[in-house]
C-alpha cells in the first residue's frame, strides 16, 4: 500500500482528534515462541493502519497542529549488527524518508522526549489496556507533570480511547484496501478449490490444509488470515475445530474455513463438500437449506437496512427448512421466538471483515442495529451442525455440519460478493470434484 494511503488516514484522525489534544499508540512486541525464537511478527492493524511501519518496539504519536510536524515516531535506530542477522529496518532516517514521520527519535529516549510533548494538552487519545507497561509509564508522565502546575504546566485532564476513533475510521475501507482484500479473497479462493479438486477418502484433514497454505504461498501470500478449520465429519459440528489430524472417510462431508492474508487484510472463507465428490440425499437437503439461507442473507445486504436484518433472514430460512425435514416441530414463528433454532444454529450471521479477520467496528450505536452503509465489508456464514449423539433426529442426520461463507462489500446499490470464485451449488460443487 502507499505511503499516500496512510498520510490520508493520519490527516483524517488528526481532524477527530483536533487540536490542543495529543494520540500514542505503541507497535505489537515480539512474542517469544520458545526459548529464544520468536513467532513470527505482526504488526498491530490499529498501528499499521495509521502508520504503514511493520516493526517491534515503535510507539507513533500524533499531535494536531504542532507547527514542527504532527507526526512523531519513536522506534529503534539502525543497528548494522541487526541488520546483518536479521535484515533491514528503517532506522531513525527510514522513518521520516521512507514512512512519513516528521520527526523520529530513538525508542530508548521515549522517557526522556514524550513527556514534553504531553504539556498543555487537554486530552490524551490512547489505547488503554493494551500495553500494561506504557499504561504505567503514560500515568507516571502525567502525573510528573501535574507536579509542575507552579511552573506554569498544565497536564492532560483526560484520557480517551483512541480504538473507538481509529476503529471507527477501519469500518469503511477505501479504494486501496479493497484492492487488498480482492487479492486476498482471490487467493483463498485458489486454495479451496484445490482442496475440492484433490479431496478424497482416506487423505488426512492436514494433508488438505497443507494444500491450501501451498496455495496461499506460491501465490505470494505467506500469512493465513487466522488458524485453518479443516474438519471432516463430525468434526465439524465444532464450529472452532482446529486439530486437523483426522482421516478424511467416504461417505462424510469436510467443511473448511480458511483465508489467506494479504498486506494485513484478511480474507475469510468457509465451504463444505463431500469426501467422495458426491453429496448423499440427507446431505443434500441440509446443504440446499443452508444455501438458501445465505442467499436470503445476502439479500439484505445493502445500505440503508440494518445489520441484524441478514440475521433475520437466515434465521427464517433456516427454521422453515428444518421443520419441513422434520429436526425440529411446531409453528415456525413460534419456533423462532423461543429460538428453538439454536441447537443447530447457535451463532450469528457474520461479522465485520477487513485488517483482523473479526474486524473492528460497533455492530449497535445507542442500543440500535446499526445501519450498513456503502465500504462496509462482512461475512455472510449461516450454517447447521447436528452433533453426532443428537437422539431426537432421524439417524441420517447425525454427525452432520455445514457452513457456507462469502464476504461481502456493501456498495451504493447494493453488494459484491468478493468471494465468488469459489463454487458453492451442489452442481458445481460436484463437477469440479469429479472432473479432478
Amino acid at each position: 500500500m502507499k505511503q499516500n494511503e496512510f498520510k490520508k488516514r493520519r490527516k483524517n484522525l488528526m481532524q477527530r482528534i483536533g487540536q490542543g489534544n495529543i494520540a500514542l499508540i505503541a507497535s505489537a512486541a515480539v512474542q517469544t515462541r520458545n526459548r529464544d525464537v520468536d513467532f513470527p511478527f505482526r504488526q498491530d492493524s490499529d498501528f499499521y493502519y495509521l502508520t504503514g511501519f511493520n516493526e517491534a518496539d515503535a510507539i507513533a504519536v500524533f499531535i494536531p497542529g504542532r507547527e514542527q510536524g504532527e507526526y512523531i515516531l519513536f522506534c529503534r535506530e539502525y543497528d548494522e549488527k541487526k541488520a546483518l542477522w536479521e535484515g533491514a529496518h528503517a532506522g531513525l532516517k527510514g522513518a521520516t524518508d521512507h514512512f512519513g514521520a516528521d520527526d523520529a527519535f530513538p525508542i530508548d529516549d521515549l522517557d526522556d522526549i514524550l513527556p514534553g510533548l504531553l504539556e498543555n494538552k487537554t486530552k490524551v487519545f490512547y489505547p488503554m489496556g493494551r500495553d500494561f507497561d506504557l499504561d504505567h509509564q503514560l500515568l507516571d508522565w502525567i502525573n510528573n507533570l501535574r507536579n509542575q502546575s507552579r511552573n506554569g504546566i498544565t497536564a492532560p485532564g483526560e484520557l480517551v480511547s483512541l480504538e473507538h476513533v481509529v476503529h471507527e475510521m477501519r469500518l469503511f475501507k477505501s479504494a486501496s484496501e479493497l484492492q487488498l482484500m480482492r487479492e486476498a479473497a482471490d487467493v483463498s479462493a485458489k486454495g479451496h478449490i484445490r482442496a475440492m479438486q484433490i479431496c478424497k477418502p482416506g487423505l488426512y484433514e492436514y494433508q488438505i490444509e497443507a494444500e491450501l497454505v501451498y496455495q496461499f504461498m506460491r501465490n505470494g501470500l505467506r500469512a493465513v488470515a487466522y488458524p485453518s478449520i479443516v474438519a471432516g465429519g463430525k468434526n465439524a459440528c465444532t464450529l472452532h475445530y482446529v486439530a486437523n489430524k483426522d482421516k478424511l472417510r467416504n461417505g462424510d462431508l469436510l467443511l473448511i474455513d480458511a483465508g489467506a492474508e494479504c498486506d494485513h487484510y484478511a480474507a475469510d472463507i468457509t465451504r463444505t463438500f463431500p469426501v467422495s465428490g458426491k453429496f448423499s440425499e440427507p446431505q443434500k437437503q441440509l446443504y440446499q437449506l443452508v444455501l438458501d439461507a445465505q442467499a436470503a442473507a445476502i439479500e439484505q445486504i445493502k445500505p440503508g437496512l440494518p445489520w441484524n436484518a441478514a440475521h433475520d433472514a437466515s434465521v427464517e430460512v433456516l427454521t422453515k427448512g428444518l421443520v419441513e425435514l422434520g429436526l425440529l416441530k411446531g409453528k415456525v414463528k413460534k419456533l423462532i421466538k423461543d429460538e428453538k433454532y439454536k441447537q443447530f444454529y447457535m451463532h450469528r450471521i457474520g461479522h465485520w471483515l477487513g485488517m483482523d479477520v473479526h474486524d473492528v467496528g460497533d455492530y449497535k450505536i445507542d442500543q440500535s442495529w446499526r445501519l450498513l452503509l456503502p465500504g462496509m465489508v462482512l461475512t455472510v456464514e449461516p450454517g447447521l451442525y447436528i452433533p453426532a449423539d443428537c437422539k431426537n433426529v432421524e439417524e441420517k442426520w447425525r454427525g452432520i455440519g455445514i457452513r457456507i461463507e462469502d464476504d461481502i462489500l456493501v456498495t451504493s446499490d447494493g453488494h459484491e460478493i468478493l468471494t465468488i470464485a469459489v463454487p458453492k451449488t451442489i452442481a458445481e460443487i460436484e463437477s469440479v470434484m469429479q472432473a479432478a
